[in-house]
């Protein structure tokens, strides 16, 4: 696809946002629910299916056009972002890598159509940085799976048709499962007084000796690790990247805003010394995030060996702007931040989790230290001589 028509795409999907999606996002939040009207909009436009091949009904963006597609989605309300995020990446595109013809062919064209909607089942009550010691369990029965266990924090649990499921074998295996939601032994536990995702169908989901044919094994069966989690992350640490970006570029534009306008002392704020020293300190860590988001998008539209520690570099760097831009945004406010007529309160909420989601800060710290141990070691250390 060229890049003038992926543009045309951005631009309509900002006019979409900026009508449909930015002034019902404190409504969303307050509601504890995106809109089902909403959501049938996003699925006429392709917008559940950005990156998706147009084979399946997707709009085919490449990585960069994506990430910027992202970045709109995300800037109008965080929790519509989460479609993006759950639904597209962890579930479309993982499907669309190492989903057989079979499942390809049934189940891309219903995510993208918004006819099935999907969600990500790995975190566990007890599981969530260590994803290798899943406690849901499954055992074979002929040729057909029974699955017993629980999950948490599943991002469009509450409404998502199919549930893409990690569990754990007897030999300590992992194995990714397609779950459809109407199979019996679910039970699905909305969850409420979240800080943030308060509008994206947080649940608990519970499988109870649920049964899956063979043929909704996602992958090869023992590679829910290496493959299909690993994979999924790094799409979903793509798209929270972004995600990222777009609640600092929010911030920091909510923030200009106020300052501009806010009086003290008969005078705007943003006169103010310090003031100025805030917003200078977030256009610089946003050109950066931004800076790193790009990078990223070009090695991934290259395919390039080095793109996934990248976006892992992104994601970190994102996150933590977004949390300090946020917080910036909530202080420059004043007391105004602390309140929920102002946005600055809700992206201050909403920041703080993506230092968690698709690996926290600190798991993601210690993998790109492993990386600049490796790749900047120029050999043993040669000691200073005494003069």
């Amino acid at each position: 696809m060229t890049d003038s028509l992926q543009d045309r795409i951005l631009a309509e999907a900002k006019d979409f946002a900026d009508r449909e999606i930015r002034p019902f996002a404190a409504v969303f939040d307050k509601n504890q629910g995106i809109s089902r009207d909403l959501i049938g909009k996003m699925a006429e436009r392709g917008y559940l299916a950005p990156c998706l091949p147009r084979l399946y009904g997707g709009l085919e963006l490449d990585a960069l056009h994506y990430g910027l597609f992202t970045e709109i989605i995300g800037k109008a309300c965080p929790s519509t972002r989460v479609l993006l995020t759950v639904h597209c990446s962890l579930i479309g595109e993982t499907i669309l890598r190492w989903g057989t013809m079979e499942q390809k062919n049934r189940i891309l064209p219903e995510l993208a159509g918004g006819r099935r909607l999907a969600a990500f089942a790995l975190t566990e009550p007890g599981t969530g940085s260590d994803a290798k010691n899943v406690q849901t369990l499954y055992r074979q029965q002929g040729d057909h799976y029974h699955i017993t266990g629980k999950k948490k924090f599943i991002s469009l649990g509450a409404i998502a048709d199919l549930f893409l499921v990690l569990a754990r074998g007897a030999a300590g295996e992992v194995t990714a499962f397609l779950i459809d939601r109407n199979s019996p032994g679910i039970s699905i536990e909305p969850m409420t007084g979240l800080l943030a995702s308060r509008a994206a169908y947080v649940a608990a989901i519970g499988f109870s000796d649920v049964c899956v044919p063979a043929e909704n094994v996602l992958g090869k069966e023992g590679g829910g690790f290496t493959f299909i989690v690993n994979t999924a992350l790094d799409y979903g640490r793509y798209s929270i990247a972004w995600g990222g970006l777009a609640i600092a570029q929010e911030s920091l534009d909510v923030m200009v805003a106020y300052a501009r306008n806010r009086k003290q002392s008969g005078r705007p704020i943003h006169t103010f010394q310090l003031i100025e020293g805030i917003i200078g300190d977030g256009v610089a860590r946003v050109e950066a995030a931004r800076s790193l988001c790009m990078h990223a998008a070009r090695l991934r539209d290259q395919r390039h060996e080095d793109a996934v520690i990248h976006t892992t570099i992104a994601k970190y760097f994102a996150s933590r702007a977004a949390n300090r831009l946020a917080s910036d945004a909530v202080q420059v406010h004043g007391g105004n931040g602390c309140y929920d007529e102002y946005p600055a309160e809700r992206l201050f909420r909403e920041a703080k989790v993506l230092e968690i989601i698709e690996g926290t800060s600190q798991v993601l710290q210690a993998v790109i230290a492993e990386y600049g141990l490796r790749k900047f070691y120029a050999g043993p250390s040669i000691k200073s001589t005494s003069l």
